[in-house]
């Protein structure tokens, strides 16, 4: 009896092991099954507390980071400090990301910086109800006052004018275009924004242009991409001091220029952004209805659209006259073909269709330009697999659209300005789907439409009037391509003679 006992008692023990080594094996195919579905994209080993900080360029990180796409592919990862960052580059998979999955990757990361200039508020940098009725209410308002369509047109060809007055004043002795160029952008949208514009020597305007390319500028000093992965830094950095002076005295401007709209505010009688959205916010308020208008979401929104639909237009135009001043040879055949088609009269937008070179030199120094080389950072809204990879909700996603637009896939010289890269074998226009300088999907810039009317109307106007050569004793090879690194990517400072035309 006891053998038996026994012999049942070892039948059950092993039977017991058996069971529970079921459970560990099935344990083990399920936490490897899971990391097989959840299997992050690839990138190089951080270090503690640094992360990738040491493998990286702080002073040209979009350059870095396309030298990690070329070893790791087009979805890797890379850490900034703590900060854990998706990277997206190639034109199929940054497509793909921001408009086949634009739910999933719409969101936008507030650096520390960006929250420092916006709390939240405003267009650019915010999410949620807020952003998309901020978003939604700027292009609907932007249009009725006639952003992209005829009314701008005019606007837009007036300014052309007193640009090319301010350019005739040099007599084609070289000159710096970058302030007056930034003059003419701020013009177009201080009418959307004010209902007015400015004088170039106008000193409130100087300054808060100077305020705002220098804001640019160090956004994207090293400083301050190690001010975003390590805030407490903040107050010991010079530049995040600058910034926050500069964002400050830019706030109080922009805080004057409303109030005195809103002294003059007629509801019946729209002049502008500010003043629709204060008739809106009024209406509202009267109803007594709680609503995402009120003051600081106006004050952001203005500053936001000030300043980026100034240096963007201003930044590519400029990149425009050098590439003319460094490639002679194509400003001839854009000259050329402005005679033939347009003569002497002023350039319309609907002449577009019958300058198809000159409108393929404007989208090469877009293209070549690449002023916005990592966009905007993104932020996953929810738990996403892409391309096989698991990324986690709320994980910084960076568009590189530098490796978009030097896609060596898509174009057939990326690296040279080559404006056939937007011409069929009968010199036609034709468009291409890996231009994307405007990036794409939830996120894509809301002025593109009136950016693309400014850079033909302004390009085209200046080339009809002026020549532009590099300074005398300087040759074209001399011309330096090189950008001046900030937030967005400008052409470093140089001058150029604007030769009157015979």
């Amino acid at each position: 009896m006891m053998f038996e006992d026994l012999l049942q008692s070892s039948a059950s023990f092993y039977l017991f092991g058996a069971i529970v080594g079921l459970l560990v094996l099935r344990l083990l195919y399920s936490s490897v099954s899971c990391q097989e579905t959840r299997r992050e994209p690839p990138g190089p080993k951080p270090l503690p507390l640094l992360g990738n900080l040491l493998q990286v360029d702080l002073k040209r990180l979009d350059s870095s980071l396309f030298d990690l796409y070329r070893k790791y592919g087009p979805v890797f990862t890379v850490y900034f400090g703590f900060k854990k960052v998706v990277v997206l580059a190639g034109y199929r998979t940054v497509k793909q990301a921001l408009v086949n999955h634009a739910e999933e990757f719409g969101d936008r990361e507030v650096t520390p910086i960006f929250y420092d200039f916006n709390k939240g508020h405003g267009i650019l940098f915010s999410n949620g109800d807020s952003w998309k009725e901020m978003r939604r209410f700027a292009l609907t308002t932007l249009r009725d006052f006639g952003m992209g369509k005829r009314i701008s047109e005019g606007k837009i060809i007036e300014e052309c004018h007193y640009l090319a007055e301010e350019f005739e004043q040099h007599q084609g002795k070289a000159f710096n275009n970058t302030q007056t160029i930034n003059y003419a952008a701020s013009n177009i949208v201080a009418a959307l924004m004010f209902g007015t514009r400015f004088e170039y020597k106008d000193p409130e305007l100087k300054a808060l242009l100077e305020r705002d390319h220098d804001t640019i500028r160090l956004t994207g000093s090293a400083s301050i991409l190690i001010y975003n992965m390590f805030p407490w830094l903040g107050p010991f950095l010079k530049n995040w001091r600058d910034l926050m002076k500069n964002v400050k005295d830019s706030k109080e401007d922009t805080r004057g220029m409303i109030a005195d709209l809103k002294e003059t505010l007629n509801p019946e009688m729209c002049r502008c952004f500010v003043d629709a959205f204060l008739t809106r916010k009024q209406n509202l308020e009267e109803s007594g209805i709680s609503s995402h208008y009120h003051d600081d979401n106006l004050l952001y929104s203005v500053a936001n659209l000030f300043a980026a639909g100034t240096d963007t237009t201003g930044s590519t135009l400029q990149w425009c006259l050098l590439f003319m001043a460094k490639y002679p040879h194509i400003q001839d055949q854009v000259q050329e073909e402005l005679s033939r088609v347009v003569g002497s009269r002023q350039v319309r937008v609907e002449d577009r269709k019958n300058l198809p070179y000159t409108d393929a030199v404007i989208h090469e120094s877009q293209r070549l330009a690449n002023i916005v080389p990592m966009s905007i950072p993104h932020k996953t809204s929810r738990d996403v697999t892409f391309q096989g990879y698991f990324i986690k909700e709320g994980t910084i996603v960076i568009p590189l659209l530098t490796s978009v637009l030097y896609d060596e896939s898509e174009w057939e010289s990326p690296y040279t300005f080559n404006p056939s890269h937007f011409l069929d074998k009968e010199g036609k226009f034709i468009k291409r789907d890996a231009f994307m300088p405007f990036s794409a999907g939830r996120r894509a810039c809301l002025g593109e439409s009136l950016a693309r009317m400014e850079l033909f109307l302004f390009f085209t106007s200046l080339l009809q009037r002026f020549r532009f050569t590099p300074p005398p004793g300087v040759t074209v090879e001399e011309l330096d391509l090189r950008p001046v690194v900030g937030f967005t990517l400008t052409p470093s400072p140089h001058e150029l003679c604007a030769v009157i035309r015979q």
